[in-house]
Parts: structure tokens; C-alpha cells; sequence
């Protein structure tokens, strides 16, 4: 359950920093956003993985290191957090949320705005099974830095386009707020599962060596340690 609740939290906290983000009109919101999922990630990455998007536990499902049974909760837990993000936001900022950009439109550019989703959150699904999951990085300090920056890269790179959201959980938050249009939220659902599949899937083919597992977080994180240890000792 506490895997559930940290999934919850996690995605809760970084909805709601991406409304107050967006909120300032900075040119910095992009780097805001990531840095908030960089806390996020290494506060919550021992408990859940630090998930935080439905795309993403595509990939680690895909990949083999989430369990099934895992899944759906972590998917609802996600969701519901999210548009709990986005009440809070409400609280928060209140009058101050009719500044947001109004039902991104995304017609003529269906698209760019699909291949943008696609790929990014492809490269985001990439980047958390090599330096979070991998038997080549057990253990490391730089996995949350990695995660945040790519989501911050994508933001930057593509925000014009299709509104980084580059996770379920986030899309549909902003649909309900009302950046992102309903006519499009299948676009956003279809190319962020598809790319965090592609993740997945792409890992498998590059890492065949890396047995797949299924274990709980903490306790994955105690093999990677021993291994760690035990691979040192090799050395010395």
C-alpha cells in the first residue's frame, strides 16, 4: 500500500508544481518543472520506483520490473493524484489559474504534436529504465538528476508544440483545467503509452543480458547494493 500512496504523493506534489510553474510565465518554468521531479524522484524512488506517470510504468512493466499485479494501482494511484494536483492548485492559486493558456489547439499540427508526445516520452521512459533500473547503474546518485532534466529538455524543446505533457496524469489534469482541449486527449494518452511501450520494449532488445525481475523496490534496491558490494570486493 505504501507503494500506492508514495505513487499518489509523488505525482500530487509535481502536478501541482507544474500549475505554479506555468503559472509565472518564466522562461525558468521548464527548469522549475524538472527540478521539482528531480526532488520528487529521489524522495520517492525508494518507496514506488518514483513513477509518477502512467507512461512511465508502461515502460518498467514492458521492461519486466514492475509487477502486474503492480500495475492498475499504480496507474489509478497516479491519475487520482494528478487531478488531486490539480484541486490543490485551484485552492492555491484560485482566480489566478484563468491565466493559463486556454485549450491548446492542436489543429494543423496533429502531427508534430503526436511525434512530439511520442518522442519524448519515449526518451523520458529511456532514460528512467538505463539509469534507474539497469544493472549497470546500481545504486547511482544521478538517477533523479537524469529524469528531471529530460522532462525539462522535452519542455523546452517542444513546449510550443504540444505542451510537454509527456505523461497521462499530467495530460489529463491539464485537459480538466482546461489548457489542453478534450479533442485531443486521446492524442496525448495514445502517443505517451506508445512511447513509454517503445521504452520498454527498445530496453529489452538493446540489454538482453539484464534478467528481468520483479521484486519490490526496497527490496530490488538491497540486491542492487549487495551486488554493488560484491562486485568491489571482486575488484579489490
Amino acid at each position: 500500500m505504501r507503494r500506492y500512496l508514495a505513487e499518489f504523493i509523488g505525482t500530487l506534489l509535481f502536478v501541482t508544481a507544474i500549475f505554479g510553474a506555468v503559472l509565472t510565465q518564466s522562461d525558468l518554468a521548464p527548469l522549475g518543472i524538472g527540478a521539482a521531479l528531480i526532488a520528487l524522484v529521489y524522495a520517492g524512488g525508494h518507496l514506488s520506483g518514483a513513477h509518477y506517470n502512467p507512461a512511465v510504468s508502461v515502460a518498467v512493466l514492458v521492461r519486466g520490473r514492475l509487477p502486474l499485479a503492480d500495475f492498475a494501482p499504480y496507474i489509478a494511484a497516479q491519475l487520482l493524484g494528478g487531478l488531486v494536483g490539480y484541486l490543490l492548485a485551484l485552492g492555491m492559486f484560485g482566480d489566478s489559474l484563468d491565466a493559463l493558456p486556454a485549450g491548446l489547439d492542436l489543429e494543423g499540427v496533429v502531427f508534430a504534436a503526436f511525434l512530439s508526445e511520442l518522442v519524448f516520452t519515449f526518451a523520458l521512459g529511456w532514460v528512467v529504465l538505463n539509469v534507474a533500473t539497469s544493472r549497470d547503474h546500481p545504486v547511482n546518485s544521478f538517477y533523479g538528476l537524469a529524469i528531471g532534466l529530460t522532462v525539462a529538455a522535452g519542455a523546452i524543446a517542444v513546449g510550443s508544440i504540444s505542451g510537454a505533457a509527456f505523461n497521462p496524469a499530467v495530460a489529463v489534469a491539464l485537459t480538466v483545467a482546461g489548457v489542453l482541449q478534450w479533442e485531443w486527449i486521446w492524442l496525448y494518452l495514445l502517443a505517451q503509452l506508445l512511447g513509454g511501450a517503445l521504452a520498454g520494449l527498445v530496453f529489452r532488445a538493446v540489454e538482453p543480458s539484464d534478467d528481468a525481475v520483479t521484486e519490490e523496490p526496497e527490496e530490488d534496491l538491497r540486491r542492487h547494493e549487495h551486488e554493488h558490494r560484491s562486485r568491489d570486493e571482486q575488484r579489490r
